[in-house]
């Protein structure tokens, strides 16, 4: 076992306590001035400097014991990631730096950004090791990390605005808002005051100790204490106009939530003292903090952040009683913010290289209660998607290993699991170097590998070991910092693995070796065949492709379940070969004619028609590993009828689950008669069932020439939900019955994939779908029916298939008369739905957000001109944020398949300056997931200027936000691999000018052009003379060889060819090699300014003007249209509400379509050039000087204006400006053209 690791031994002192004190925050300039004391005890009697943690704050001034200010040194390497590199520019150079700037400020090795420096007539302090108070008076304004600021537009006061603040970010990052040790290794006790508007309301983390005035009595100060030692890390703070509401079971539990969001949070928190209860009794120990608080606040970076004591929440997981589907997802999320509490926030990990404890024991114990909440059925489903994605991250990137701590050797079994010469693209050492994709698959990985330990130790002994690290943990907390017992309250897997051994008695070093130590997972194909005349089963089992990324070899028990005749029977096998084979002997005897009941796992005894399997063998089918106790996978051939067995008698919904992926491969009778008993089943799990209809839709369409049948799955709806007396018109919505529910949300989406032998989509189903929405009624039902109202519109969606038309061949354009009538219709049922949105939003704009992907849908079939600019509108700040991620996941997919460069650089806009984080982060995730292109495609959007922005954004452009910057590098990575990009010119070959003989000559090994002549028109006067220098050179292969270089020696001279350079000194010219070698000449072709120049740009080439049509919408400050308006209106959906706090806006979005949609976006009209516009702060006087110059250059001829004669707009103005009209809604009889 190893010895376990200290930070003592880096960090020099000991931090006992902190207090932090905002004594102002200004929402207008988005800026808070603060104060924090931090007691240290110095551990070394030699300590000269004391390092801290400070990111993009302001230091004032620096005390010791308050009143020796003392002086101190700032220093952030990660401002800048590559000094001076800008040759290479690729992600391993990137890498190896970014980890050397992350841990020259680790406060882990001792390090940090600001220096402190301790004066000498103070060392006595240090000698004796007596506690020092080190004061920091700091300043923080516009923060483009840690903390957010949510200002709305609006009149009013901030308050009835509904201004708030709220810290965010991933771990580590409490830096970025007030100066600390920001490190998990180091707790200590806290105090912390907050001065705020008496209209606003302080949630920090701790008690609530008072609340007073100032002595002007125009403000108030919250005072806070938390007396049990927490990490900067897990300290949190929100301010806003929050209504606050303490819950009626549990008292100790308080929930915040913006102005007229009360009755939703009354709703959407009613479970949560359930939680409590549950972990508490399941934990055998009591919830170790005096208080809780939840914070729901507008545009969070993730759902839930949770800290000590609390957890900031989004607003978006408040629904009211009548929302069915957000009621799992924010029960879950919460759910998982309690448990985080126990172990994350009061037992929290070491070091990065021990997060996977705290973040596996927490989704383990959430996961238990997700099993309560919810059923066993949900859970395994759980379980089984998170194993699935764990093995798809592992193949693709390679393994992942827990405990990063640990490096494989080179060349070894887990260095190739790891991945395909050892390591990711990427350091994984560190948590503000990894990929925010592999922080994901971690905490999902953590939580199988606790579940795999609860099965090595069982469940009661591992539930026992968390009660003793809780208690642990619980009784070093009520000790004082010099009893050195808070190491008690740190999880490092040495630690807890001692603690097992402890508690058990059981060493679980081999287990931590395999799974923890190690990545990758094992890949196991079985075959088998029976064997009548011994009456055994000879199971192969194979362990292919060990050599492939994140696949390695397994050695270990195995669980093997064979379903026969007479029963379950459960065989453990040993497998330490790559192919081993094994002999089953059967309990069963083959039955021939003999009818006789069929016991099952779960005990019940069943009828089955055995005709369809071989009259030899008794065996119904086999699983491997069915309780998933092993990250691996497992594919089984067996044949179809064993399939249909598993999927209709088998009770387990993963058996289900797998059997329903098997039978897309069967498209045979048999295999749809099994699915549609699956669907029809009421006792089948209502997930399964709704994946049957997708599969069901797969072997339907690949049976279709010979089905002479109705549309499959058309019968049974019609049974489910079709009037008595009238089967083809649906009943009043009843949603009473939630597997009915999903299954009349899913089946019509699955009915919409069904094609005839012509791959078109049968016209009944299209009328069907249609006539969905001309009889759909929910005034009489008590839930909501947006979701269902968004799924029918899926399904139009789903129908439409590529257009088979002439225009694109003739190169007409796309108008009203060239649509098809079956596109006609789908196009108005998409259009009024879209337009109703205007007048009565439903909960979140689900209908708007399917609107949206519709019209994508028709715009890549073909139906629609494929055009942007419907997006980008609603795309544009102010809009909700799911409609802006359907817009932005359009704009994403345009620009991937039919996009421009204008295009890629309004994404990369929104990246850059969008004031939303979540939208920043979100945008990178779906260019990377869907890149424009990948390597060294001859793409017209990979060029050099590309290339130069994502690499200035990930060098420089996201110092503050490490996630933003990690979400760069992957798309960096994925744009261009691990490699130098191709796009950019060679950096070892350049032109040198030879004067006297008028000549360029290539310096290094040029190959065949030797001299290439000069032009006359060359202007000798204003050349560099260059100097020969020898230097040695290596090319790309890292050979070495000779060359010369040169260096100027005289001046350039700007007055006699001042078009040569630009304002600024910087040259314009480029040389240009004509390829003709009879006679080669150097031409100077005048350019823009070269990249590295400070030539200020607003705006981007040749892209049009936008129209940003929502009045700043803050979801969070105003009424929703349809829950807090004073008149009563009703749509198809009575009971609809709109996300709260959306503020009304009746018909000033953005409309379903309008004119735009079949026109390009430049329309060629005559527009005055001009200047940059002025931003809206100027004066009156400055427009007045604006309009005068675009009067200047106004012209009578009409043309169409070159790109750089649009006007021109600063980038930020330009997104997110908005207008004070919008376009009216749309018909498309009379309006579509």
């Amino acid at each position: 076992m190893k010895k376990e690791k200290t930070d003592t031994a880096t960090r020099p002192f000991k931090l006992s306590h902190q207090v932090l004190c905002i004594t102002t925050i200004c929402f207008q300039r988005q800026s808070l001035i603060g104060f924090v004391e931090l007691t240290v005890i110095p551990s070394r009697s030699d300590l000269r400097k004391i390092r801290l943690n400070a990111k993009q704050i302001r230091i004032y001034k620096v005390t010791l014991n308050e009143f020796h200010e003392v002086s101190f040194t700032y220093n952030d390497p990660c401002l800048g990631i590559c000094q001076g590199e800008n040759k290479q520019k690729s992600i391993d150079n990137f890498n190896s730096s970014h980890l050397a700037c992350v841990n020259a400020v680790d406060s882990d090795n001792g390090s940090g950004e600001l220096c402190i420096k301790v004066p000498h007539d103070l060392m006595h302090l240090i000698t004796e090791g007596k506690p020092v108070k080190i004061g920091i008076e700091f300043a923080l304004e516009k923060p483009q990390g840690g903390i957010h600021f949510v200002v709305p537009d609006g009149e009013g006061t901030m308050a009835e605005r509904g201004a708030h603040m709220f810290t965010y970010a991933p771990d580590n990052s409490s830096r970025l808002w007030f100066p600390c040790v920001d490190s998990f290794s180091e707790p200590c006790t806290w105090r912390m005051e907050i001065t705020v508007d008496p209209t606003l309301v302080a949630v920090a983390c701790g008690d609530l100790v008072e609340t007073v005035y100032t002595s002007d009595m125009r403000k108030k100060t919250y005072h806070y204490n938390l007396s049990i030692p927490t990490c900067a890390p897990n300290i949190g703070l929100a301010v806003g106009p929050f209504e606050v509401f303490v819950d009626p079971q549990m008292h100790e539990v308080t929930h915040f939530c913006l102005p007229r969001l009360l009755p939703l949070l009354k709703n959407s928190t009613n479970f949560l003292h359930e939680a409590f209860e549950f972990y508490e009794e399941l934990l055998s120990s009591r919830y170790p903090y005096s208080c809780y608080k939840q914070v729901f606040v507008d545009e969070a970076f993730q759902d839930a952040r949770p800290y000590a004591t609390m957890t900031i929440l989004d607003t978006n997981l408040l629904c009211s009683p009548q929302i069915i589907d957000q009621t799992y997802i924010s029960r879950r999320v919460m759910a998982h913010a309690v448990a985080e509490q126990f172990f994350g926030c009061f037992i929290s990990m070491n070091s990065w290289s021990d997060a996977w404890l705290p973040k596996g024991i927490s989704m383990y114990l959430s996961g238990h209660f997700l099993k309560k909440a919810f059923g066993n059925n949900e859970y395994r489903l759980w379980i089984h998607e998170d194993v699935n994605e764990v093995l798809k991250y592992e193949q693709k990137h390679g393994g992942l290993v827990l405990d990063c701590s640990v490096s494989p050797t080179p060349g070894s079994a887990a260095a190739t699991a790891q991945g395909k010469d050892g390591t990711f693209y990427f350091p994984t050492q560190h948590l503000h170097t990894t990929s925010p994709e592999y922080n994901i698959v971690l905490t999902k990985k953590s939580h199988l590998v606790i579940r795999m330990l609860e099965d090595r130790i069982g469940r009661e002994l591992l539930l026992q070991v968390f009660n003793k690290l809780l208690s642990l943990a619980s009784g070093a907390a009520q000790q004082k910092v010099t009893s050195n017992m808070w190491f008690n309250m740190l999880l490092s897997t040495n630690s807890f693995q001692k603690a097992i051994f402890t508690v058990t008695g059981k060493d679980i070093n081999t287990f931590l070796e395999q799974w923890v130590r190690q990545g990758g997972h094992p890949k196991f194909t079985a075959t088998f065949i029976f064997n009548r005349k011994r009456n055994t089963v000879e199971l192969e089992i194979k362990q292919l492709d060990v050599q492939n990324r994140g696949i390695r070899r397994y050695v270990g028990p195995l669980t093997i379940t064979i379903q026969e005749l007479d029963g379950t029977f459960k065989h453990n096998l040993q497998i330490e070969e790559n192919a081993t084979k094994h002999d089953i002997t059967c309990h069963s005897k083959s039955r021939r004619n003999k009818k006789k009941k069929i016991p099952l796992c779960t005990g019940e005894e069943v009828d089955m028609d055995l005709s369809a399997m071989d009259a030899d063998s008794p065996v119904l089918w086999i699983r491997i590993d069915p309780d998933m106790l092993l990250l691996r996978q497992v594919v089984i051939e067996q044949p179809d009828y064993q399939w249909q067995y598993q999927l209709r008698y088998e009770r387990d919904v993963t058996a289900q689950k797998e059997a329903i992926e098997a039978l897309e491969k069967f498209p045979t009778p048999a295999s749809r008669s099994a699915l549609t008993y699956t669907i029809e089943n009421e006792h089948c799990f209502y997930k399964i069932r709704c994946l049957a209809c997708f599969c069901l839709q797969k072997v339907a369409n690949a049976m279709v020439a010979t089905w002479a049948g109705p549309p499959a799955m058309m019968s049974i709806f019609k049974k489910l939900f079709g009037s008595h007396s009238c089967m083809h018109i649906i009943r009043l919505n009843n949603f009473k019955n939630l597997q009915h529910y999903f299954l009349l949300k899913t089946i019509p989406v699955a009915m919409a994939g069904l094609r005839t032998v012509q791959c078109i989509c049968p016209p009944e189903v299209l009328k069907f779908l249609l006539d969905l929405f001309k009889y759909n009624e929910n005034s009489k039902n008590k839930f909501s029916d947006n979701y269902y109202r968004a799924a029918l519109i899926d399904a139009l969606a789903e129908t439409v298939t590529p257009v088979i038309s002439v225009l694109p061949h003739t190169g007409m354009t796309i108008t009203a008369d060239s649509l098809s009538s079956d596109t006609k219709l789908i196009l108005e049922e998409i259009t009024r739905c879209l337009n109703m949105e205007k007048l009565l939003s439903s909960y979140k704009y689900t209908v708007t957000v399917s609107c949206l992907k519709a019209i994508r849908k028709l715009q890549k079939m073909g139906h629609l001109p494929n055009y942007p600019s419907l997006f980008r509108e609603y795309a544009a700040y102010g809009m909700f944020l799911d409609v802006r991620l359907a817009a932005l996941e359009a704009l994403v997919d345009f620009t991937s398949a039919d996009g421009k460069e204008e295009d890629l650089n309004f994404l990369l806009d929104i990246v850059e300056n969008d004031p939303v984080p979540a939208v920043q982060y979100k945008v990178l995730r779906m260019i990377t997931e869907k890149p424009p292109f990948t390597g060294s495609d001859s793409n017209p959007l990979n060029t050099e200027d590309l290339v130069e922005r994502l690499w200035k954004l990930m060098n420089s452009g996201t110092a503050y936000d490490s996630l933003l910057r990690c979400a760069v590098m992957d798309l960096y990575h994925a744009l261009y691999g691990r490699k130098r990009p191709s796009i950019l010119p060679s950096p070892e070959i350049g032109v040198v000018v030879n004067l006297k003989e008028k000549k360029a000559r290539l310096p290094i090994n040029s190959g065949s052009i030797d001299d290439i002549h000069l032009d006359d028109s060359f202007p000798l006067d204003n050349v560099i003379m260059l100097e020969t220098v020898k230097i040695e050179e290596k090319d790309s292969n890292g050979f070495s060889g000779g060359g010369e270089k040169r260096k100027a020696t005289s001046p350039l001279h700007f007055s006699d060819h001042p078009h040569f350079y630009s304002s600024d000194g910087h040259i314009k010219a480029e040389i240009t090699v004509e390829d003709n070698p009879e006679s080669s000449k150097v031409r100077l072709k005048e350019t823009t300014s070269m990249p590295g120049t400070s030539v200020s740009t607003h705006g981007m080439s040749g892209m049009s003007l936008l129209r940003t049509t929502s009045s700043s919408i803050d979801s969070a400050s105003a009424p929703a249209p349809a829950q807090f308006c004073t008149f009563d209106a009703y749509s198809d959906d009575s009971q609809s509400k709109s996300l709260p706090g959306i503020q009304n806006t009746f018909g000033l979005q953005p409309t379903g379509f309008d004119s735009s949609m079949f026109k390009p976006p430049d329309v060629p009209e005559p527009k005055p050039s001009s200047s940059s516009l002025e931003l809206l702060s100027l004066a009156a006087k400055a427009h007045k000087k604006k309009k005068k110059k675009k009067n200047k250059h106004k012209h009578k001829h009409k043309h169409r204006h070159e790109k750089h004669d649009k006007p021109e707009r600063s980038e930020k103005d330009r997104i997110y400006s908005s207008s004070s009209q919008s376009p009216s809604t749309f018909s498309p009889q009379g309006e579509i053209l």
